[in-house]
C-alpha cells in the first residue's frame, strides 16, 4: 500500500469512525452542475461529450457531487452527515492533475455557528490522524467570513452591479483599484458599452446575443451566449457612472486590512462599523458565538489567524471559511467553509444549510498533527 493510500484510509476512518456515513458519487459527472461555482475551477475541468452531445467532466471535487445525491433523495432539507475519499481531477500547470481528497459534508444543521465549528474541529482531528505516530508540528489555521463582507457591501448601499464585481473581483485576488476600473478582460469595448448604457434591459440582452451570434463566438468555458451578454449589460451599467464615493471605498479598504487573532479582530470590525455607522451587529455576533463553538470543540481560538481579506476561492462560499497550512508551505492542506445558497443553485426548493471541508492527502507530511 502506498504513503498516499494509508494516509487516505486513516484519514476516512477517522471520519465514518465520528457519524459521517461514506458516499463515492461516480466519477464522470455532468459538467453544468460545476459550471458556477468559481472561474478557477471552471477553466480546470477535464470535459468531455458522448453521443447525444451531453457534457460530462471528471469529478474535479466532491462537494457539489455529494450535494447533488442528497437532493436527489427523499430526506433532502433533512440533517444529514457524508464523508468521502478518492481521485479527483483538475488540470493543474506543471502539477499532476490526479490526486486523492478526502473530505466532509453536513447538511440541514439549523446551528450554523456549532455546524462550522465541528466541521474545522473534525478536519484538523482527520488529518492529525493520518500521523498518528509523527512527531508534533503546528499548523497555520487561517479562518475568514463571506458573509461579513457581504453584508458590509449591502450596509454601504452599494449598488447590485457594483456589490458584483467587488465580491466577484475579490475571490479572484484582484485589488481594489482593479476591481473599480470598469472593463471586460482587459479589452476596449467602449463602443459597445456607450450603446447599451442606459438601454432596456431585454432589447440590449438580445443586441448582444445577435451580435455574439453574427461574430461566430461559441460559448467558452462553459458560458452561453446569455451569460455573456449579462457580463456585457454590467459592465454598461457600470460604466454609466454608478459608483460610489472616496469614503465607501476607504471603509472597504480598511475592513480588507483586519488581521488579527479572531477575538482581537472582531472588536476592530465593531469598531469599524460604528465608526462609519454601519450596522453590522447581527453577522459579528454570528462571528463571536461561532468562537465560543470553536473553544468548546477544544481548538485555542487564539492560535487562529483571521484575516478580513480571505473569503473563498470558490464563488459558493457564503459564510465561515478557513484553510490549515504547514509552516511554509504554499499551499493549503485542508480548507473548507460554509455554502448555504448552493443547494437552491441546485435545484434544492428551500433553504438548506450546508457546511463542509475537504483534506487533500498528499499535502499532509510526514510531521503532521492537529494544534
Amino acid at each position: 500500500m502506498s504513503f498516499v493510500d494509508q494516509r487516505a484510509e486513516a484519514v476516512i476512518a477517522h471520519l465514518t469512525g465520528a457519524g459521517y456515513a461514506r458516499r463515492e458519487p461516480p466519477i464522470l459527472q455532468p459538467a453544468s452542475i460545476f459550471f458556477d461555482s468559481g472561474e478557477d475551477l471552471r477553466g480546470q475541468l477535464y470535459l468531455t461529450s458522448d453521443l447525444s452531445g451531453a457534457d460530462y467532466c471528471l469529478r474535479p471535487e466532491y462537494t457539489i457531487p455529494v450535494l447533488v445525491a442528497y437532493l436527489a433523495t427523499e430526506r433532502a432539507g433533512e440533517r444529514a452527515r457524508f464523508s468521502y475519499c478518492g481521485p479527483v481531477f483538475r488540470f493543474l500547470p506543471g502539477r499532476p492533475s490526479e490526486f486523492t481528497q478526502a473530505g466532509i459534508e453536513s447538511f440541514g444543521r439549523p446551528d450554523r455557528e456549532a455546524a462550522d465549528a465541528e466541521i474545522l474541529a473534525l478536519a484538523l482531528e482527520a488529518a492529525g490522524a493520518a500521523n498518528h505516530q509523527a512527531a508534533p508540528s503546528r499548523l497555520m489555521v487561517r479562518i475568514g467570513d463571506a458573509r461579513l463582507f457581504s453584508r458590509l457591501l449591502e450596509a454601504l448601499d452599494l449598488p447590485p452591479q457594483w456589490r458584483r464585481r467587488i465580491a466577484r473581483g475579490h475571490g479572484q485576488g484582484k485589488s481594489l483599484d482593479t476591481i473599480l476600473t470598469p472593463g471586460l478582460n482587459g479589452a476596449d469595448h467602449s463602443g459597445l458599452l456607450g450603446v447599451l448604457e442606459g438601454a432596456d434591459k431585454r432589447g440590449a440582452r438580445a443586441l448582444v446575443e445577435d451580435l455574439l451570434s453574427i461574430a461566430g463566438v461559441a460559448p467558452a468555458g462553459g458560458r452561453s451566449p446569455g451569460e455573456i451578454a449579462d457580463r456585457f449589460l454590467e459592465q454598461a451599467a457600470l460604466k454609466a457612472g454608478s459608483g460610489f464615493s472616496a469614503e465607501k471605498c476607504a471603509v472597504i479598504e480598511q475592513f480588507l486590512g483586519v488581521e488579527a487573532d479572531p477575538d482581537n479582530a472582531s472588536a476592530q470590525l465593531r469598531a469599524l462599523a460604528a465608526g462609519a455607522n454601519l450596522d453590522l451587529s447581527a453577522v459579528l455576533d454570528s462571528f463571536d458565538k461561532r468562537l465560543g463553538f470553536i473553544a468548546a470543540q477544544g481548538l485555542d481560538a487564539a492560535r487562529l489567524h483571521f484575516a478580513a481579506r480571505f473569503t473563498g476561492n470558490l464563488d459558493y462560499y457564503t459564510g465561515f471559511v478557513f484553510e490549515a497550512h504547514e509552516q511554509g508551505a504554499a499551499e493549503p492542506a485542508l480548507g473548507g467553509g460554509r455554502y448555504d445558497l448552493l443547494p437552491q443553485m441546485l435545484g434544492a426548493e428551500k433553504p438548506i444549510a450546508a457546511v463542509g471541508a475537504a483534506i487533500w492527502i498528499g499535502r499532509l507530511s510526514a510531521e503532521w498533527v492537529a494544534p
